[in-house]
């Protein structure tokens, strides 16, 4: 019996998603667990193991295409003579009806999002894509493209429209977008081009501003702007932050302190031990545990009704990605050495910078960390991120003066700032944390007590 297969929700977080690749073609016999595309969520791209066998008898939409959770994508059928006439009329009234269809969220949460959203925000949203067309003869399959597809524009001055998944791609080969032709709806530039480009040797792009090449000036009478597509992850990165700043009662504290401490162990560790490169930031992670177990309070989640305070430490840790921000989470914290610490954050941290972390990797946590250190920064608040209660902004090493048993001194000392959710966690409840987390840092042997 032919089986109508729709873009699933990969994540909890997931409301869309790209189709990045298609891994099978029209007339491939598909078993349970092969898989079928690499999906580009609000995370990660992820990969589509089928839960049925059959054969692959049409796909219904291009690589690129932004979907909702829900829409048709594909038809698999038990043989290649099977009629599907049916199917597709049900993929057509399903295309049609799924923007408004399926969504990740439930209506509460829905509507939550909504009214957090800032009114500003609200009179201009970001504009969706139009559903596919309804029509069966808009099935696509990606080996049958027209021979001479639409221009992308680049030719002109116009820029370049290229899927979010293929311009990771390109930049990863630096192949230069702009030599590349695209097969995608109105001459979209989508992962099958980029691919195809570096298979058969494309155009190297050319070095970026600032790396051996002298900064270009805009062209007179050229374009003043250009607008980007935002990605899947940014969009969720919008909505959570949204919603986090509008909804939760935040409130700061910042500490400063002694880094020589801090310093100082970490080179003797790295002496000491220098394939395991221990890190300033694993050992704030470290001591960060410590302190959530003292302050149990700090170690929890608001859910609204009830809050929930946990006996493990899952510590988020925020990691930069091309695309943005993103916090695979350390589990057990409380239980892990440094040298377990530091080899699972790098982990997650690869995972993160190409897209390959599964929702286990970047949910749950109960506490945030957000170490900006290494950029030079003096001190700034972070955002919340709920449900959590809290998240500690950790800013970098600065070398001033300070007063020593009376005495003028060089001092290293560096400012961190918490984040609460007032409706968890009170002032008194945030200082004796800081204060715990401070006297750790100055004297890392605290952390044995």
């Amino acid at each position: 019996m032919a089986t109508l297969l729709t873009m699933p929700s990969l994540s909890p977080t997931m409301e869309t998603g790209v189709i990045a690749t298609w891994l099978k073609k029209v007339g491939d016999h598909i078993e349970v667990g092969d898989v079928l595309a690499e999906i580009e969520t609000d995370k990660a791209v992820m990969e589509y193991e089928m839960p049925d066998e059959g054969y692959l008898r049409e796909l219904l939409v291009e690589t690129g295409q932004e979907l909702q959770v829900g829409t048709p994508i594909a038809i698999l059928a038990d043989s290649m003579d099977e009629d599907i006439s049916a199917v597709k009329a049900q993929a057509a009234s399903g295309q049609a009806a799924a923007p408004a269809a399926a969504p990740a969220q439930s209506a509460a949460e829905s509507a939550t999002a909504a009214a957090s959203v800032a009114p500003s925000a609200q009179a201009a949203p970001v504009p969706q894509p139009p559903p596919a067309a309804p029509a069966a003869p808009a099935a696509v399959q990606p080996a049958a493209q027209p021979a001479s597809a639409p221009s992308n524009g680049h030719g002109n001055g116009a820029r370049v429209r290229v899927s979010p998944y293929a311009r990771k791609l390109a930049e990863e080969a630096q192949l230069d977008l702009a030599a590349l032709q695209g097969s995608g709806p109105g001459g979209r530039i989508v992962a099958r081009d980029v691919e195809s480009a570096i298979e058969h040797g494309g155009a190297i792009a050319p070095a970026a501003p600032g790396v051996g090449v002298p900064l270009a000036l805009p062209v007179a009478g050229g374009p003043a702007y250009e607008d980007l597509p935002i990605s899947q992850m940014r969009k969720a990165i919008a909505r959570k932050m949204t919603e986090a700043k509008t909804t939760v009662p935040h409130f700061q504290l910042t500490r400063k302190i002694r880094a020589e401490a801090l310093l100082d162990g970490r080179e003797a560790l790295k002496a000491q031990f220098p394939d395991l490169r221990i890190t300033v930031n694993d050992i704030l992670v470290k001591a960060c545990a410590a302190a959530l177990r003292a302050h149990p309070t700090v170690n929890s989640q608001f859910l609204g009704d009830k809050v929930r305070r946990f006996h493990t430490v899952d510590i988020a840790v925020a990691v930069g990605t091309e695309e943005g921000l993103i916090t695979p989470v350390l589990r057990n914290v409380e239980v892990k050495g440094l040298a377990q610490i530091s080899a699972e954050m790098k982990a997650l941290g690869e995972k993160a910078r190409n897209k390959k972390l599964a929702p286990e990797d970047y949910t749950g946590g109960t506490f945030t960390l957000s170490n900006l250190g290494m950029y030079g920064v003096t001190e700034f608040n972070a955002i919340i991120n709920t449900p959590q209660a809290c998240i500690l902004a950790v800013s970098g090493v600065v070398t001033e003066p300070v007063v020593e048993n009376g005495q003028l001194a060089v001092g290293r000392t560096l400012n961190m700032t918490l984040s609460s959710d007032h409706r968890v966690v009170d002032g008194v409840i945030a200082a004796q944390f800081m204060d715990t987390l401070a006297r750790m840092l100055e004297n890392p042997l605290a952390m044995l007590l």
